[in-house]
């Protein structure tokens, strides 16, 4: 009888043993630590991923870095996407990366201009010279401003990081992130540019989505399930409740950002509705519709970025989304 007991209290010991144990994730970012992943920094700070299972480590991004091939090759389980147009193509090339959430409902992809000078509107833009904007955006989001608002090719000149010479010359506009740049030109040219964000004219791509592989789905659903719902918690608490040791976290990874643009850029994100808005507002944070999914991949066809053969539906999932996940967590 006493062995019997012994034994099956050492079964129970075991199994309790492995039900504590967390699975390890590795989470990498498409930047360096910033507040457009204070969501993510929030849910590892505050114990969430722990409550969920889940012992992550975020591997920060930067210029040299390339995320999303450390994901396809197995360095790690999850990513921090872009837009869509990433997934699109990873579809039309047919490789094994999904998107499973989007935790931002709107790109921060922005325009600005000088106040005063006659660019102070929307439909202005177009007869600005010069645009500055990046090699990227050339072929995705300028196209599309061309292809629907007649903006020019003649008109861009290189952004390179630099907005010296946007600041210099009161005709130009140039791209920017909401949260990032406006900030900058306040600080550094001492105006507070006019900000046009892509998202609310029309460039309806999603962004900062969570990208997986596709065998991780098929064969670990509990695991992608748990760190998208960690990962929607981890955003409500970072914008709504207390996030000093977020904040702490992401000044310890990168010394370079302050707690003013931090400040500035939560607030922006919370201004804009970049993370919860929308379909958010009922289907919480992480929300996506393949009614999005279509338009978009429509518009990026229509524009030449992608293949219209492309099986689209490929790029992404509903599975793990829009089941409610922490809507009770934003203030009333």
């Amino acid at each position: 009888m006493r062995l019997a007991m012994l034994a099956a209290l050492a079964g129970i010991a075991g199994l309790s043993g492995h039900a504590l144990a967390l699975d390890k994730v590795k989470f990498g970012t498409n930047w360096l630590a910033d507040p457009e992943a204070g969501g993510f920094y929030q849910a590892l700070a505050d114990g969430t991923y722990e409550k969920y299972g889940l012992d992550v480590t975020i591997i920060p991004g930067g210029p040299q870095s390339n995320g999303a091939l450390m994901l396809l090759f197995g360095k790690m389980e999850f990513f921090m996407g872009g837009d869509q147009i990433g997934n699109y193509l990873s579809a039309e090339s047919k490789l094994p990366l999904i998107a499973v959430a989007a935790d931002f409902q709107k790109s921060p992809q922005i325009l600005m201009s000088h106040p005063g000078v006659g660019l102070d509107r929307w439909e202005d833009l177009p007869k600005a010279n010069p645009v500055y904007v990046g090699a990227g955006a050339i072929n995705t989001f300028y196209a599309w401003l061309r292809l629907v608002y007649g903006f020019k090719d003649e008109n861009i000149r290189p952004y390179n990081f630099n907005s010296a010479p946007f600041i210099k010359s009161k005709t130009s506009i140039q791209q920017g992130y909401l949260t990032a740049e406006p900030y900058e030109i306040e600080r550094q040219g001492g105006f507070k540019p006019n900000v046009f964000l892509l998202a609310d004219h029309g460039y309806s791509t999603y962004s900062t989505l969570i990208v997986t592989r596709t065998d991780i789905v098929e064969r670990k659903p509990d695991l992608v399930q748990r760190f998208v719902d960690a990962s929607a918690i981890g955003w409500y608490h970072y914008l709504y409740g207390d996030n000093a040791k977020a904040n702490e976290q992401i000044k310890t990874e990168n010394p370079d950002i302050t707690d003013a643009q931090i400040a500035f850029s939560i607030g922006e994100m919370k201004s804009y509705g970049v993370v919860d808005s929308g379909d958010t507002l009922k289907l919480g944070i992480g929300a996506m519709t393949d009614a999005r999914w279509k338009d978009f991949f429509d518009e990026m066809v229509e524009v030449g970025m992608v293949d219209a053969r492309a099986d689209y539906k490929q790029a992404y999932t509903l599975q793990f989304v829009n089941h409610g996940v922490g809507v009770d967590l934003r203030p009333k």
